[in-house]
């Protein structure tokens, strides 16, 4: 059950990302690529995931094809029945194409990033998602995205 929240939540985040940021042109690529990241650390001190969230701004933003990225610690507050409460970090990228998530996973500040922050991992679990454009990608002004207007004429 908490898989599939996770699943699910993350799906959700990636779909709002993407219809947030990606551009009408962005469609000749393929589908934008949401790439969330949970990490269970073995020691989940305030200090230890502070620690990974600065790795993570220092190590895994600014990659080229990136259309979002942020690093945080779960929000404790929040325990309703279907949130998964078993991780201490989330990353959370959005890449434009796989193409460009396939560069990211080759890059070597990603993999100088696996190999001086894995000691400290218990567990990490990765979700993949293919983003779907919205409905209204491509139309003039910004009616189509998510909480977007039409821009006045004139």
């Amino acid at each position: 059950m908490k898989v599939l929240a996770s699943l699910a939540i993350g799906a959700a985040i990636s779909t709002w990302l993407f219809l947030e940021m990606r551009s009408p042109g962005m469609a000749a690529q393929g589908p934008a690529v949401g790439h969330m990241v949970f990490f269970e650390l073995k020691e989940g001190t305030k200090e230890a995931k502070e620690k990974l969230v600065a790795a993570c701004n220092e190590h895994l933003s600014g990659h080229e094809g990136t259309l979002y990225f942020s690093a945080g610690t779960i929000a404790e507050d929040l325990r309703r029945d279907v949130n998964d409460l078993d991780f201490h970090v989330a990353l959370h990228l959005v890449f434009e194409s796989k193409q460009a998530h396939d560069r990211y996973q080759d890059h070597p500040r990603h993999k100088k990033f696996i190999d001086e922050s894995k000691d400290g991992w218990k567990r990490v679990r990765v979700f993949d998602s293919y983003l779907s454009p919205s409905p209204g990608e491509g139309k003039k002004g910004e009616a189509g995205r998510a909480g977007g207007k039409e821009k006045p004429k004139g």
